[in-house]
């Protein structure tokens, strides 16, 4: 499955599969670790909501930093993390769940499927994944 693929499935997962963003992401990325799909569904199901419904950082960016830190096995992790946030606030405009679902003009900045659409894509392109 490519990333775009994969990107696809997430969003399927993500909206009628029963995941939060954050498992929708590392169920489709779950090749890249040790861990069955259970697993990260089991690990990333406090991640939704912004981090647990605390509105902060989006379980789909979080998702794809913990896929990163189980492929670089903890080594590097931290500018690969930065650098998959700064490119998901390139293109969903903000970091922050609560500021991703702010309603401008009746639309939120980054609806949920954007999000984990673009943290699978960001992954791939970072992690070289295609």
């Amino acid at each position: 499955m490519d990333i775009k693929e994969r990107a696809r499935k997430a969003v399927e997962l993500k909206t009628v599969g029963g995941y939060n963003c954050s498992q929708a992401v590392t169920a489709v990325l779950a090749d890249q670790t040790g861990l069955s799909k259970e697993q990260l569904k089991q690990v990333s199901a406090g991640f939704c909501a912004g981090m647990g419904n605390l509105e902060a950082t989006c379980g789909a960016l979080i998702g794809a930093v913990m896929i990163a830190g189980s492929k670089t096995e903890g080594n590097g992790t931290l500018p690969v993390a930065r650098k998959m946030q700064e490119t998901f606030k390139d293109r969903c405009g903000a970091i922050k769940c609560k500021d991703l679902k702010t309603m401008t003009d009746g639309k939120p900045l980054c609806p949920c499927e954007e999000c984990v659409r673009n943290a699978v894509m960001i992954y791939g392109e970072i992690m070289g994944l295609e």
